[in-house]
């Protein structure tokens, strides 16, 4: 388990750097990343207002209709793509974004790209 548990660290270590320099406002909200071995999550976020304004999962009905996998590079741009079109239905055009500790890379860089090529600007 200490192997684990170092992983851990590291990771809760990189994102509360992150967060100290990345933080969400009403007018540029917070694209934030959770990332597990089989799932994805994605929210836009108000810190000032602490609310989140719109929010995804590779377990809601809009990601299971696209017939991906959660766990897999496809299945995030997917993601990507459902957030970043959520987003401008809210009236969100530009975002922060918060890859939450984890390297800019693989399905987080996939959820990215995917945003972008929705509309959404960062």
């Amino acid at each position: 388990m200490k192997k684990l548990q170092k992983k851990q660290a590291g990771l809760r270590r990189r994102h509360t750097r992150v967060r100290g320099k990345v933080s969400g406002t009403a007018a540029r909200p917070r694209l934030c990343i959770t990332r597990s071995n089989s799932n994805m999550y994605a929210q836009v976020i108000d810190d000032v207002a602490g609310k989140t304004l719109v929010g995804v999962s590779t377990l809601g009905p809009e990601f299971k209709a696209t017939d991906k996998k959660g766990a897999t590079v496809e299945g995030a741009a997917a993601l990507g793509e459902i957030i970043g079109k959520k987003a401008i239905d809210a009236g969100i055009t530009e975002v922060v974004f918060d890859r939450g500790g984890n390297l800019y890379h693989g399905r987080i860089k996939a959820v990215a790209d995917g945003a972008r090529e929705a509309g959404l600007k960062f």
